[in-house]
């Protein structure tokens, strides 16, 4: 299981940093830069504080998807690192964030 560190706090996924999204799904397949990958998975709290999310339960992410194929870590759709960033600190929407363990092939 991989960790993913995330700065988002206003995503219903964020627990204490860590994103507890059973899966998680990272796009941007032909970027160049870390402004140009997001976070598939992003789930506003200001629209779905409702909603039963895996941020209450005690399981992180146990599937990490990348559709980055530029990416370094990208091993044919998965993520080779153990631990990966997600920023966006002030994000409303899935486009508004980034994957900040990008690194360009």
């Amino acid at each position: 299981m991989q960790q993913i560190n995330c700065d988002i706090n206003n995503c219903s996924h964020n627990k204490s940093g860590i994103c507890y999204s059973s899966r998680t799904d990272i796009g941007g397949a032909n970027v160049s830069s870390k402004s140009g990958t997001w976070c598939d998975s992003f789930s506003g709290k200001n629209l779905h504080d409702t909603l039963t999310n895996n941020a209450i339960a005690d399981n992180q992410c146990d599937y990490l998807t990348c559709e980055v194929r530029n990416c370094i870590n990208n091993a044919n759709t998965l993520c080779n690192l153990q631990y990966i960033n997600i920023s966006g600190t002030k994000s409303t929407i899935y486009a508004q964030t980034k994957c900040s363990s990008f690194y360009l092939k």
